[in-house]
């Protein structure tokens, strides 16, 4: 662990020249996309040299060098093997998968990458590079110092200490031994609802330009002398102004907006002399304005005519996260035409391999000419030789890689005091006096996960704990070292405490964390914060109206509509996502201790705040009218008060309208990368029918039969891979049920992507659920075994179909479930429902989602088949048990008691099972079933005992045949007649298929306190 460094010391503080005066102020506006003079020119001596080294390499280790695998997936010895030319570590990875990996590890683990590149059989050794996403910090690495995300360095508008701090993550970056950082991003953000909007500056150019220039400066300082690192600027172009703020989705902006708009920090960052530029996932089109670009990893025309041709970029063009694949006809594997259009370096984290060998194979038949191959070989050498890369010494060799260098508190503190925004201050309640009596609560005051954000140690910035930041300090932790810690009570919820007694309370409230598309608020939903956080509503409901002033600190990752919470707080603080440092935030709401004002709140909004829940105003619209215009922010000096807002909230989302009668109108969201409330995704096996998979991404669930972990289906990260060994079941499920009828009468359909990694060996069942029992369930092994192995499909399944076979509606609880018995290997991903899908030529049919034709094995010969004697099962039986409430049944083997059964007293009703591979038992018709039985209790069992048999099928059952309550305290043989026992079976009941020919319960209902023994079991001709 690192040490912990003092707040208001900064013992790594780079040594950077200080920048001259900032010359962007006004935004320059441009007819077409301009040229840009960088400043850093072509040396014609390294271009000599470079020439050399490319005409002397093999198409494997041209290949090799636009290859960009993630370090799970490749080792150093494969680097040397393959003449990789760059690894990174994506979100949430880290040396040896531990999140808590020492400096000297990273370092330790790019020196033997750096080395492997060095010992290839190439006529020139040519080093590897890293990348890394250091987006607020090296926040990817444990104990490093986050600085505020860039949406809270945006209102501070000071583009000088945006130098400062790109120099100072260049050193963080640096002492890791990692040479590149995808950063800055250059999104001009122009819908709040989407999940990346923290990591843009502003939603006006303004700024975006002048920071894109300081932050490449600070982070590359033109590489002179050691210590620095190559900048990315990302996303190209246009991913702050999709449609809707979907994550990677349709800009449709006017030529002139992505030129003069989402361009702006792009022209200014490529002067800087930024070395790398990182494609953006998004499309552009807008088929009203005849703009049909597409895809940016496939566009020629953007990547190639317009950055490379008309702006003059001589660096190169990074993929991001196998975002080729989303080019039409490419896979993760394979994707000329993105090489073609312009990608020199390809992001592909895992199926690098398959990528290298497809790539090879199209330079061998012509589909990717040679010549853009050495084209974007020059580019990627260009870039190592001017960085430096080329003559560094290996990391263990290299100076400034001391731990210390990745704390920079006080600056990282700085920028804290400068990004704060007051909203409202009444009564000028800020700044609070020190030594007084102070209320904490909210559950954001003492939660460093909600403070530093997404792209924290993690991808999502979920799964932390405070203790995953050794050098930081919560804003609880501020608030008790300057108001003194025996003057602050903390109370997350208000609960138990009387607010009377206190002279203010400080409610630090706010977004959890997230990063990209899980970070999507979506069609459904709205800006309101109340609406997705209702638990800080009803905390500063709890706190206000004392007669005490309430001051509310938010921390968020976009503006959000907050006229809820403003009416009730007496001043109103935006904190954005502030980082480690916390003391940043007490700097300026208390006073000095002679009672002077310590700091004076200077930051602005470098976004419209806004006045509705749907609203999305942005500085220029021709409709104008946010709540808090564009650069508002209050000083101590203001004396106004804020009228009391409107609380009227929008019922449906921003993107839905009103359905047709009771016809959904908008797709239920289940599960989007991550869960999508009220869902929650699970795996279940006998062993636990219900075990929640959790929000840490870099988690392996697993249960005897069904394991479940994350992988890639459209982007990183978004699906779940479940591998099936045995009976088990992967769904999502709600706490509580909920009407959706609205849904089926839009003729709405499930849908999901998926790819089927090794075929179902059994039967699969899709069901869903209102409330178990009620259930629809149909047959989808004819669906997964006829999907193509390892191929991304989307599957569309009516929600008709479930309706038809016993779903209520109006009682929706489980709107997916996968269940097979057999071996399975599938991924799942962007799993809702979808109004209309149902009638799309592609959907299933529900006539197709039945069993697959039945082949009967032969019939057992008899004179007994035994099931269970002597303390074991024949075959490949297993017990298994049921239980309403996940407890209620416990069923155990002994050698010398035979089958221990105990249903316990505690409301719920269950059975034991005992199943396997389905056997024809048409010869035991006119048999029996025996066993003997002993029972210690009936506890308040009045009904008696139950035995019953099932065929593989929803509701395929023989019914619970009841045979007696025998007397307890002895072994007591039964003996029931098969004919008796299947009298009133299910029509889809057969003894020529049975997968449970044996199951026992007490009468459903009346099951409390049973407890019996049975051996012997066996059928008799």
């Amino acid at each position: 662990m690192l040490a912990a460094c003092d707040g208001d010391s900064d013992p790594a503080k780079p040594d950077t020249p200080k920048p001259p005066p900032v010359a962007v102020d006004k935004v320059t506006q441009y007819s077409d996309f301009p040229n840009v003079t960088s400043d850093i020119k072509k040396d014609p001596a390294m271009e000599s040299a470079i020439a050399a080294i490319v005409a002397g390499m093999t198409v494997a280790e041209k290949v090799g060098q636009m290859t960009q695998p993630e370090i799970k997936s490749i080792t150093p010895d494969q680097v040397r093997q393959y003449y990789i030319g760059s690894v990174l570590n994506g979100g949430g990875s880290f040396p040896g998968n531990n999140k808590l990996a020492a400096p000297a590890e990273w370092v330790k683990l790019a020196d033997a990458y750096w080395k492997a590149s060095m010992a290839t059989d190439s006529k020139v050794k040519i080093p590897v590079i890293w990348g890394t996403d250091a987006v607020h910090g090296h926040n990817n690495v444990f104990g490093a110092t986050m600085f505020p995300h860039n949406i809270g360095l945006g209102a501070a508008n000071d583009p000088a200490m945006m130098r400062r701090i790109g120099a100072a993550v260049a050193a963080q970056v640096y002492s890791t031994g990692i040479d590149w950082t995808f950063a800055p991003t250059l999104a001009v953000v122009r819908d709040d609802r989407w999940g990346r909007t923290y990591e843009g500056y502003s939603e006006d150019p303004l700024i975006v330009t002048k920071y894109a220039r300081e932050m490449v400066k600070g982070l590359q300082n033109d590489f002179a002398g050691s210590g620095n690192v190559i900048a990315t600027a990302k996303h190209f172009i246009g991913d702050g102004g999709t449609d809707l703020g979907r994550d990677q989705g349709v800009n449709m902006s006017s030529r002139n907006d992505m030129i003069n708009m989402h361009g702006q920090g792009y022209y200014h960052a490529l002067g800087a002399g930024a070395q790398t530029v990182m494609a953006s996932f998004n499309s552009w089109d807008n088929d009203s304005l005849t703009i049909k670009v597409g895809k940016m990893h496939g566009s020629k025309e953007m990547l190639t005519d317009v950055l490379k041709t008309k702006m003059g970029f001589d660096g190169f063009v990074i993929g991001d996260w196998n975002g080729h694949a989303q080019v039409a006809g490419c896979s993760d594997g394979s994707c000329p035409q993105a090489i073609n259009a312009g990608v020199d370096m390809i992001m592909v984290p895992d199926k690098w391999k398959e990528f290298i060998d497809n790539t090879i194979a199209s330079v061998n038949k012509g589909e990717i000419p040679m010549a853009r191959i050495d084209d974007a070989v020059t580019r990627i050498l260009r870039v190592k030789f001017r960085a430096g890369v080329m003559t560094a010494k290996a990391p263990l060799e290299r100076p400034y890689t001391d731990a210390s260098r990745l704390q920079h508190r006080a600056l990282a503190r700085e920028a804290v005091q400068k990004s704060l925004v007051l909203l409202k201050n009444d009564n000028k309640v800020l700044p609070l006096k020190r030594g007084e009596k102070i209320l904490v609560v909210g559950k954001s005051a003492d939660n460093l996960s909600n403070q530093t954000g997404g792209w924290s140690l993690t991808w999502q910035g979920t799964a932390n704990t405070n203790a995953d930041f050794p050098n930081a300090d919560s804003i609880l932790t501020a608030i008790k070292s300057v108001a003194g810690d025996a003057n602050v009570v903390y109370r997350p919820n208000a609960a138990d405490v009387n607010v009377a007694d206190f002279k203010a309370v400080i409610a630090v409230i706010g977004e959890t964390p997230y990063a990209e598309g899980v970070g999507d608020i979506g069609r459904s939903g709205t800006l309101e914060h109340a609406r997705r956080y209702p638990e800080d509503l009803a905390v500063l409901d709890a706190v206000s109206g004392k007669g005490v002033p309430v001051v509310t600190v938010l921390i968020t990752g976009r503006p959000v509509w907050v006229n809820k919470e403003l009416n009730r707080s007496s001043a109103f603080v935006v904190a954005w996502l502030p980082g480690t440092e916390g003391k940043g935030v007490t700097d300026v709401l208390f006073r000095k201790d002679n009672g002077d004002v310590n700091l004076d709140l200077n930051g602005k909004l470098s976004f419209s705040w806004p006045k509705t829940a749907c609203q999305m105003a942005n500085k220029g619209d021709a409709s104008y009218d946010p709540l808090f215009a564009y650069g508002f922010g209050m000083g101590y000096a203001d004396d106004t008060r804020l009228a009391k807002l409107d609380e009227t909230a929008p019922t449906l989302g921003c993107a839905q309208i009103a359905g047709n009668g009771s016809q959904a109108s908008s797709d239920l969201e289940v599960f989007r990368s991550a869960d999508q409330a009220p869902y929650t995704a699970r795996i279940g096996d006998p062993s636990a029918w219900s075990l929640a998979l959790g929000a840490d991404l870099n988690a392996v669930t697993t249960l005897p039969n069904v394991k479940a972990e994350t992988t890639q289906i459209n982007v990183q990260q978004d699906g779940k891979k479940i591998t099936w060994s045995g009976a088990g079941q992967f769904y999502s499920q709600a706490a509580s049920t909920a009407d959706r009828e609205a849904y089926l009468n839009a003729d709405a359909a499930l849908v999901f992507d998926t790819i089927v990694h090794k075929a179902p060996a059994g039967a699969v069942k899709m069901r869903v659920d209102c409330k178990h029992p009620c259930a629809g369930e149909v047959d989808a092994t004819s669906l997964f075994k006829g999907l193509p192995l390892e191929t991304k499909r989307s599957v569309k399944v009516p929600l008709s179909c479930f309706a038809a076979k016993g779903a209520d509606f109006t009682l929706i609880d489980t709107p997916f479930l996968v269940y097979t018995e057999k071996a399975f290997v599938a991924s799942f991903a962007n799993i809702r429902w979808v109004p209309g899908a149902g009638k799309d030529a592609d959907a299933a049919t529900c006539a197709s989602l039945v069993p697959p034709p039945v082949v009967f094995g032969p019939p057992l010969p008899g004179p007994t088949y035994g099931v269970f004697n002597a303390g074991a099962l024949t075959g490949d039986l297993v017990l298994t048990t049921y239980s309403s409430n996940g407890s209620h049944t416990k069923a155990t083997i002994t050698p010398a008691d035979g089958l221990d059964l105990n249903f316990a007293a505690d409301g719920g009703d269950g059975l034991a099972m005992i199943t396997g591979t389905p056997v024809n038992l048409s010869n035991f018709a006119g048999g029996t079933l025996r066993f003997e039985i002993n029972v210690g209790s009936y506890g308040a069992n009045t009904g008696g005992l139950a035995v019953k048999m099932e065929s593989p099928g929803t509701n395929c059952k023989s019914g619970d045949h009841l045979f007696g309550r025998p007397a307890p305290g002895s072994w007591t043989p039964v003996t029931v007649k098969v004919s008796a026992l299947i009298a009133a079976a299910d029509p889809c009941f057969d003894l020529r298929n049975i997968g449970m020919p044996f199951g026992t319960l007490p009468k459903w209902g009346d099951q409390q306190g049973v407890r019996y023994k049975l051996r012997h079991i066996r059928f008799v001709q």
